[in-house]
Parts: structure tokens; C-alpha cells; sequence
């Protein structure tokens, strides 16, 4: 269903872009998707909470890390501290230690063994995405590296990821969770410049992919692959006038990961 009320641990749960300019990065999205983006608070650094129809679907920060902006994937676990432990246990970087954000969860930031940014979310009053799976809201996280070995191992250990490579599709993998699809990963080839790290790739679905793709071009973005047609649907991949890159998809099925 795409309305979420709780996340089992290990699922991917939240996404947000920390961003050099927060009122311009909300008049993009909420262009580009018919979010709102109301005003944050001083105590949350200025963090938007953006909802559609009501529920919340992403967050836009203060960008804190230096280079372009990007979107991070946030994976849900029941005890933060207990997870950052198996994370740097499994060969993971704290980026930054567990620590409380208000009264809404418990998180933490860590660089993957292949070079990926992610972080962890203990839910409290803030559960993540509330709404998923439908047009203008998140859909799929896809983990994009040049060692997709060391990712099985890892993201195994660390969360109890099973990793099953579709072969029809070239040697992609479906990350599952007792018997649940949970996320993806794309192998890097020589196709990607060696100067784009790994990285956490999201995705929002949309009704039509190539007006989604002309309207963020109509608000100061830019195509940096597609439109194109893949069995689960047509995407592409753009990226905000700031640089931050995420994709656009228009589902064949409505919901890719239960």
C-alpha cells in the first residue's frame, strides 16, 4: 500500500537533500512534484519537512558535507546504536555517531566499504515516508558501485540483505528482506565516469516521464541521462539546479518494492 504507518528494520525508510540554498531547492521540488515545503524551524537548522496529500515524503536540509549537494538514502533499524556497531563492525565509516534529532528519531551517517554515503533511522515521532510508491513520492533506492561483492557482504551483515542478480535486465540485483523486495543495486561499469563515486540513487515516480523530465528543465535543472524505457518503466535521470542528482520513473506496476 503507498501509504506507510511503520518500517520494519532494514527497510529504506526516508530520503533528504542537504542543500546550499533550502528556499530554493523547496521552489524546485515543490515545482517539480506539487510537494509543500513549509518554512522549517531555527532548532531544525531550517529542515523541511515536504508532504504530499498530507503525508510526508522527503526532507530538504542544510547541505553539511562539502562537494555538490546529494540526496541520501535513510535505512530503518529498531536500536541506531546497536546498528552503527554492526556497521563499523562490517568495515563502515561513522560519518557521524548516533545522536538524537528532537523528539522525531535517532540517526547516524556512515560511508560504505564501496564508497556509498548512507544513513540510519530509529523512528520515534517521525517514521519516515508516509506516502510511497505513488506518483510524486519515492519509490526505489538503488545503490550504484564498482564492487558490488564487498556491497553483498556488507549490506548482508549489517542489515540481513539478500542479494538476487536479474540477469534479464544485465546484472542487476534486488535487494530482499524476508522474502520482501527492498532496494536494488546497479553494478558501475566503464560506462560511468570514474570520477562518479557510489552512490545512493533515488527514485520518484511520476505520471509521465518525459514532461517530468521538460519540467525540471523549465525550473533550472538538466537531463543527465534519458528519457528511456526499462522493463519496470520509462525513467530518467536528472538532476536540481544545484547539482544534485536523482531519477524520475513512470511505473508499469505501481508498487516495485512492497
Amino acid at each position: 500500500m503507498p501509504e506507510v504507518t511503520a518500517y520494519p528494520p532494514g527497510t529504506p525508510s526516508w530520503v533528504d537533500l542537504g542543500s546550499p540554498d533550502i528556499e530554493a531547492a523547496a521552489a524546485f521540488y515543490t515545482g517539480m512534484f506539487g510537494w509543500d515545503a513549509p518554512e522549517g524551524s531555527p532548532e531544525t537548522g531550517g529542515y523541511r519537512n515536504c508532504t504530499y496529500k498530507g503525508r510526508s515524503v522527503a526532507g530538504i536540509g542544510p547541505q553539511m558535507a562539502e562537494g555538490p549537494p546529494y540526496w541520501t538514502t535513510y535505512i530503518a533499524v529498531a536500536d541506531a546504536d546497536a546498528a552503527a556497531a554492526k556497521v563499523t563492525a562490517a568495515g563502515g565509516t561513522a560519518l557521524l555517531a548516533p545522536m538524537d534529532v528532537m523528539n522525531f528519531g535517532r540517526m547516524a551517517v556512515f560511508m560504505d566499504p564501496v564508497g556509498a554515503a548512507f544513513s540510519i533511522w530509529q523512528g520515534a515521532d517521525h517514521i519516515g515516508a508516509e506516502l510511497v510508491n505513488e506518483p510524486n513520492t519515492l519509490c526505489w533506492n538503488e545503490l550504484a558501485c564498482r564492487d558490488p561483492e564487498g556491497a553483498k557482504s556488507f549490506y548482508g551483515a549489517v542489515f540481513g540483505w539478500g542479494a538476487q542478480t536479474e540477469e534479464a535486465t544485465g546484472p542487476y540485483v534486488m535487494w530482499n528482506l524476508n522474502g520482501r523486495v527492498v532496494g536494488g543495486m546497479l553494478p558501475m561499469d566503464e560506462n560511468f565516469p570514474a570520477e562518479v563515486p557510489a552512490h545512493w540513487m533515488v527514485y520518484f515516480a511520476v505520471d509521465d516521464t518525459d514532461a517530468s523530465v521538460a519540467r525540471c528543465t523549465e525550473l533550472g535543472g538538466e537531463v543527465v541521462m534519458g528519457p528511456m524505457d526499462l522493463p519496470v518503466g520509462r525513467m530518467a535521470v536528472v538532476k536540481d539546479p544545484h547539482g544534485a542528482v536523482f531519477s524520475v520513473i513512470r511505473l508499469v506496476q505501481a508498487d516495485p518494492a512492497p
